[in-house]
């Protein structure tokens, strides 16, 4: 069952309670260079992006944050770290909701300031609290960074916001330890109704980073904690979406989208499937749409049993094909027509 929390509007988009799981990603442009920037997050709205961030991290790059909100189509997050002026500035610009960690934006009145500017627009602030910056005596108080710590770190921002009065707040504790990052959630989802931002921070390269994300953020999730995620990945940001919706998808929390089925292959594969199902795979983007299964099998003697659970799929071997629909084959074609004839299929699939 999942966790109930508060709902919080950014900028349009819903969070908390029973709305959908959003997808979340970060630009890697830099925001001064607002031409860039809008290039980059127009694609990943392409891609399936809902809510995205940006770091504001000089006076040039608020310039580029407001052009930047003009130019897009989903709400935009300031990432604001140590100068408080900036945040009041991406306020200023337009910003959806503002990202901080209180500890590192200095003192109290420079808190409040911000508190202040984002109450004045209703503006969320999430709270975002990290294992590698994690206050001093906390750490010396349990010898190390733990869950608990990244859990008494955020609710003490959290009572310092709501003691100025302010309480549109989204929460995100996290660490790149994946036991670590789940236990503190798991506490955190008993002391408080905010919504939770999930993510595995720095979770490295595409491939080692989707698999410790997937980890991590899959067994969240399944524990009904969580109301808006991102992949956190070291490269183009347009993988952080894929695998995001992948993740959604697998866990039954998304509906929309193909999913693609294929074979691990064995000594019985006469077809070259690792570059037919990403082939396969490629076409499938193009396809936001409609949400059934494709299965790709590189054996016409077992693939159509294989095949049976998926909409439509494709099997092939020794220069023949077999086309597939909701178990039943439906064309014999040469291999090298498979292809085509899957996008024929999706072309006019209803």
């Amino acid at each position: 069952m999942r966790r109930k929390s508060r709902v919080v509007d950014i900028g349009g988009v819903k969070i908390g309670g029973s709305e959908p799981i959003a997808i979340q990603s970060m630009t890697n442009t830099p925001t001064a260079d607002y031409k860039a920037t809008i290039e980059q997050i127009l694609r990943l709205e392409e891609a399936g992006c809902e809510i995205i961030r940006s770091t504001v991290n000089t006076a040039e790059a608020a310039e580029g944050f407001a052009k930047i909100k003009k130019a897009i189509h989903i709400p935009i997050v300031a990432d604001i770290h140590f100068d408080y002026r900036l945040a009041l500035a991406a306020i200023e610009a337009g910003a959806d909701k503002i990202r901080i960690n209180p500890g590192n934006i200095g003192s109290r009145e420079r808190v409040k300031a911000i508190v202040d500017a984002a109450k004045t627009r209703n503006i969320p602030i999430r709270i975002g609290v990290n294992s590698g910056s994690l206050e001093k005596e906390i750490v010396r108080k349990y010898g190390r960074v733990t869950p608990e710590g990244l859990v008494q770190s955020a609710l003490k921002a959290v009572e310092t916001i709501e003691d100025m009065g302010y309480d549109n707040l989204v929460l995100s504790l996290k660490s790149s330890d994946v036991p670590m990052s789940i236990r503190a959630h798991e506490i955190i989802a008993e002391k408080t109704d905010l919504p939770l931002h999930v993510g595995i921070t720095e979770a490295g390269t595409l491939k080692s980073g989707i698999i410790k994300s997937a980890v991590g953020i899959s067994a969240i999730l399944s524990r009904g904690i969580g109301d808006t995620i991102r992949v956190s990945l070291t490269g183009d940001p347009a993988e952080e979406v894929f695998a995001a919706k992948k993740i959604l998808r697998d866990l039954g929390l998304r509906k929309s989208g193909i999913s693609v089925i294929s074979c691990p292959t064995c000594g019985r594969t006469q077809i070259d499937l690792v570059s037919l199902a990403n082939q396969v795979e490629n076409l499938a983007e193009n396809y936001p749409q409609l949400t059934i299964n494709i299965a790709v099998m590189g054996c016409v003697v077992n693939g159509p049993g294989e095949a049976a659970e998926a909409d439509i799929g494709i099997a092939g071997g020794n220069g023949e094909g077999l086309l597939i629909k909701r178990g039943q084959i439906v064309k014999k074609l040469p291999e090298a027509q498979l292809l085509s004839a899957l996008k024929e299929e999706l072309d006019n699939w209803n």
